[in-house]
């Protein structure tokens, strides 16, 4: 292969790279616009985060997470409810979002330290989200505690967590079933 031949699929690895990003972005911003309300919202967003690690890879599934906060952040409405700007990552619910971010760097992190068999990938996704919980949890508090007065932790984790675990779980295999279909599309 000459040099110039090399350039060229570098350049369009990289824009490749770019499009895949570019649609997982779009991914999660539809998805999360699929809601039922709630103090924090049921959304097929934490399957599409998912999905898009899973199928992306961890470097593009994170960056095209990070695209999908600061389109939010900027206003763009990408987030429950069609809504967006850097208030509602300020508000209660923003920590869960923000969250999201951290899923992502402990799936780059076990997928680059560890064999990237599917049982790993699963762990990392599950430790991930547990990561996000945590966060998202603390941010509340903080924020509410703030705004409305005192909330225990039980208490929130009653809204903001224990009823979410079970579909999660459920969103993350639904993400892992159709990723491994479309892996071979995507390689």
């Amino acid at each position: 292969m000459s040099s110039t031949e090399a350039v060229k699929t570098r350049d369009n690895s990289k824009v490749l790279d770019l499009v895949y990003i570019a649609i997982g972005a779009a991914l999660i911003a539809i998805c999360s616009w699929i809601s039922i309300p709630t103090a924090v919202p049921f959304t097929l967003q934490t399957f599409a985060v998912f999905f898009v690690l899973l199928a992306l890879g961890g470097e593009r599934g994170t960056i095209a997470t990070l695209v999908y906060i600061l389109l939010g952040a900027i206003g763009v409405p990408v987030f429950a409810g069609f809504s967006g700007g850097i208030g509602v990552l300020l508000g209660n619910t923003g920590g869960y979002i923000i969250g999201f971010l951290f899923t992502g760097f402990i799936y780059i992190l076990f997928t680059k330290f560890f064999k990237k068999n599917i049982v790993i990938k699963i762990v990392a996704l599950v430790i991930g989200l547990a990561v996000c919980y945590a966060f998202g949890t603390a941010w509340f508090m903080h924020v509410y505690m703030r705004t409305s007065g005192e909330v225990g932790l039980i208490t929130v984790l009653g809204w903001c967590v224990f009823p979410f675990i079970i579909p999660d779980l459920l969103k993350l295999a639904l993400a892992v079933v159709i990723s491994r279909r479309i892996e071979p599309v995507i390689k």
